[in-house]
């Protein structure tokens, strides 16, 4: 494409110009040129990599859009960096401010990839900040990092020892809506042990009592060491920008899987995911709670996060009053419907006795596992 003709014509981003340099930082913590990213006037992007490949973006490439600020991390991001003029909430952000953002301060995203000179030298300059763990409860005082990690859950970055770090914490008070999100971290950590003794990868994590605090520890494994990375995309992103459909992980597995984008095994866990979640009552099953690894020039499922039951959230009224109804197997899920049920049953008998967890949400838990016990008898004869 020949973008000094008349036909081709590129924007110019405040600050930026018309087109940036894309780095890659490999696994050892070196970095190197990836790419160019060139911002063409009717609002797409043209990626041109180093070995002379190159894609034609509607909008921005589906890594560009996991990069951006987002979530609980990224409300504060306007307001840290006022010489950048962007619009206070990120929902009202466009494209443009979210280029503006990566270019500029976007040296610690998600993932392996840095865009723009300014960042790579703010990244090349910043040393990370060790801290210990008796360092959280001050930390979650002034959690308004400009980490661009997604979420709405609490939660800070943070360097411990030689690990990169998310912690999300709950604060400190005696109200009963934050006795039940300290009971669900418990529980997000307990779901991901389950899910590891399945077989599957997930993010090692560790509960930190601390000051009347509860913070979950979890480690990056986007992130090796200080300074390495490996590259990652969301399901979300992916799904968007190759299908337009965010109906469901074991549809959307499915579909990658047909199209030989991902490995079947792995097409597989995703579904099994999508059934464990169900039965342990995770209704928080969106597209970017599943990610997917990229620097090894194909797409593989990455470790499991952020599952915990969900469907016991508080509420702005208080607690809910829900009890947990498992689905039955699908035609998409007959082959793995058994065993995340299997699993889901001894997740609610390991919640229920867990002591980190109050004696009122270990009831919950007892219920669910008769429930879990209860399908699974239902539905022997089917799987």
């Amino acid at each position: 494409m020949d973008f000094t003709g008349r036909r081709t014509r590129t924007r110019a981003i405040a600050g930026i110009g018309r087109h940036a340099p894309v780095w890659r930082i490999s696994e050892d913590g070196r970095p190197r040129r990836h790419g160019e990213a060139i911002f063409l006037a009717n609002g797409g992007t043209w990626f041109s990599d180093e070995r002379g490949l190159s894609e034609l973006f509607v909008g921005l490439p589906p890594w560009a859009n996991d990069m951006s600020p987002q979530g609980y991390l990224g409300r504060n991001f306007a307001a840290e960096f006022p010489e950048l003029r962007l619009p206070s909430r990120v929902a009202d952000w466009s494209d443009d401010h979210r280029l503006i953002a990566l270019a500029r301060r976007g040296e610690d995203c998600i993932g392996d990839l840095i865009l723009g000179t300014e960042s790579l030298e703010r990244w090349l300059t910043t040393t990370p900040q060790r801290v210990s763990r008796s360092d959280y409860p001050a930390l979650s005082l002034s959690s308004t990092s400009n980490a661009m990690v997604g979420g709405e859950h609490s939660k800070f970055p943070a360097c411990v020892g030689s690990d990169h770090v998310l912690v999300k914490f709950v604060p400190s008070n005696s109200a009963e809506s934050v006795a039940r999100w300290r009971d669900l971290l418990a529980c997000e950590r307990q779901a991901l042990e389950t899910i590891r003794r399945a077989g599957l990868d997930a993010a090692d994590t560790e509960i930190v009592d601390m000051e009347d605090q509860r913070f979950l520890e979890i480690r990056r494994f986007d992130r090796v060491g200080l300074r390495g990375r490996r590259g990652l995309v969301s399901l979300g992103a992916m799904s968007l920008e190759l299908y337009g459909d965010l109906d469901s992980w074991t549809l959307a597995a499915l579909r990658l899987e047909r199209d030989r984008r991902l490995p079947p095994d792995d097409a597989r866990r995703i579904r099994w995911l999508d059934v464990f979640g169900q039965l342990i009552g995770n209704t928080d099953r969106h597209f970017w709670n599943i990610s997917l690894f990229t620097s090894d020039g194909g797409l593989r499922l990455a470790p499991a996060y952020d599952v915990l039951p969900m469907l016991f959230a508080p509420t702005d009224t208080g607690l809910p009053n829900r009890s947990l109804e498992p689905a039955p197997p699908s035609a998409n899920t007959l082959d793995v419907w058994r065993d995340a049920a299997e699993h889901a049953e001894s997740y609610w008998a390991a919640v229920s006795r867990d002591p980190l967890i109050s004696a009122g949400f270990r009831e919950v838990a007892t219920d669910c596992r008769q429930r879990v016990a209860a399908a699974r008898e239902r539905f022997r004869d089917l799987v």
